[in-house]
C-alpha cells in the first residue's frame, strides 16, 4: 500500500495539516488516480469547519483531475494511462434513483471511515466525499470519473468535477431553462459564474447577477450576465425586475447564506422557480407564505450536483471549452501548492477567489 501525502483535518475549524497517509489498492470496481490538481470549493471548507458534522481525522476535496495509475477487478470503463477528472458523484448503477437516471441522488450509502485511506499503524482516516482530493492520490469507484479529452490542462478540468457541473446542470437539468426566458442568479462565485454560463448557454433573454461585491458583478458580466444589480440595494429585487421587465423564469441561488435564500422569492415573475443550489449550515432556515406560491403558480426546488450524469454532461461541456463556448481557464484565480493548502483556503473565504486549484504536479 503506496504511503502518499495529504492534508488531514483533525480539527474541525482548525488548520489542515500535511501528512504522510496510507492509501490502500484499488479493490473491486475501483481505480487509483495519481492527482495533477484539485479545486478548493466552499462544501470543503464547509466541512472542515464542522458545520455539517462528520468524522475525524478526515480528508477533504472532492474537484480534482489526474491519471488513472491502477485499477482493481471489474473495472471495465477505464484503463491506466487515462487522464481523467475525479467527481464525488459515486453511483451504485442498482437503486431505484440510478435506475431512474438520477446518480446524484443514489440511495445506497458509502461509509467513508472503512474507505481506502488510513493513517500509519492503520488507524481510521475519513475519506470524505467518497473522493478525499486533498492529497497526491485517490482511490475512488469507477462510476466517479470521466474520461477528458487532449487539449484540457489538468488544472481547468478539475473545476468541472464540482463547480462547473453545479451551476451548468442546475440551469439544463434542474431549472430546464428554455430559449427567450429570463434567470437571476444570486452570488456571482465560482458557481454562480457557472450558473450564468449555464444560463447563456441555454439562450436565456436575460441574466440578472446579484451579489455584495460589485468587482464580482463586473466577472458576472464577463461570463454572460446581460445585467448586474448589487445585494445591497435596498430592494435588489425591483432592479431585477426593472431590468427583466417582468419577474423571473428562474432565480438561482448559489450560495448558502439565509439572506439570499430569505429574498429569492422576491425576484420571480408568475409560473418561475427558485433552484436552491448553495448549501447553508445544518439547522438554519427561513420562512416563506406558502399562499403567494399557490396563487402564482411558482415553487422551489433543490439542485445537488447540477442533477447532472457525469457520463453524459461532462463530455459535452468539454465539447463546449473545446469550441470556446464556455470558460475555464478563465474561472482560476489562484495557484497553489499542497504546502499551501490552508493559505488557498484563507483565499477563498476571504471572498475574491473564483477558484484556486492546488496543482499537485
Amino acid at each position: 500500500m503506496p504511503s502518499i501525502k495529504a492534508a488531514v483535518c483533525r480539527e474541525f475549524g482548525a488548520p489542515l495539516s500535511i501528512e504522510t497517509v496510507t492509501l490502500r489498492a484499488p479493490g473491486l470496481g475501483e481505480i487509483m488516480v495519481d492527482l495533477h490538481a484539485v479545486a478548493i470549493c466552499h462544501s470543503d471548507i464547509s466541512y472542515a469547519e464542522g458545520i455539517w458534522g462528520g468524522s475525524l481525522p478526515a480528508v477533504y476535496g472532492h474537484e480534482a483531475a489526474g491519471v488513472i495509475e491502477a485499477v482493481g477487478p471489474d473495472v471495465t470503463m477505464h484503463a491506466p494511462g487515462d487522464r481523467v477528472v475525479v467527481t464525488l458523484i459515486r453511483a451504485c448503477g442498482q437503486c431505484g434513483n440510478c435506475g431512474a437516471g438520477v446518480p446524484t441522488q443514489c440511495e445506497t450509502p458509502y461509509d467513508g471511515d472503512t474507505g481506502p485511506l488510513s493513517l500509519p499503524g492503520g488507524g481510521m482516516l475519513h475519506q470524505a466525499m467518497a473522493c478525499g482530493a486533498f492529497a497526491e492520490k485517490v482511490c475512488v469507484h469507477q462510476s466517479q470519473v470521466v474520461r477528458l479529452p487532449d487539449g484540457i490542462a489538468m488544472d481547468s478540468a478539475s473545476l468541472i468535477a464540482c463547480g462547473v457541473v453545479t451551476g451548468v446542470g442546475a440551469v439544463v437539468n434542474a431549472a430546464r431553462l428554455r430559449p427567450g426566458q429570463d434567470a437571476v442568479v444570486i452570488g456571482a462565485g465560482g458557481v454562480g459564474l457557472n450558473t450564468i454560463q449555464g444560463a447563456r448557454i441555454a439562450g436565456a433573454r436575460r441574466i440578472v447577477a446579484v451579489d455584495l461585491s460589485a468587482e464580482k458583478l463586473e466577472t458576472a458580466r464577463e461570463f454572460g450576465a446581460t445585467d448586474t444589480v448589487l445585494a445591497t440595494d435596498a430592494k435588489p429585487w425591483r432592479a431585477a425586475k426593472d431590468a427583466l421587465e417582468r419577474g423571473a423564469d428562474a432565480v438561482f441561488v448559489t450560495v448558502g447564506a439565509i439572506p439570499a435564500y430569505e429574498t429569492a422569492p422576491r425576484y420571480l415573475g408568475y409560473g418561475g422557480r427558485v433552484i436552491m443550489v448553495g448549501m447553508p449550515a445544518s439547522g438554519a432556515s427561513t420562512a416563506y407564505e406558502p399562499v403567494n406560491f399557490a396563487a402564482t403558480g411558482q415553487g422551489m426546488i433543490g439542485s445537488k450536483m447540477g442533477d447532472v450524469v457525469i457520463q453524459r454532461d461532462i463530455p459535452w461541456i468539454t465539447d463546449l471549452y473545446a469550441q470556446g463556448r464556455l470558460k475555464l481557464d478563465e474561472l482560476i484565480s489562484g495557484r497553489w501548492r499542497l504546502e499551501q493548502i490552508n493559505e488557498a483556503i484563507a483565499d477563498t473565504k476571504s471572498g475574491g477567489a473564483r477558484r484556486n486549484v492546488i496543482c499537485l504536479k
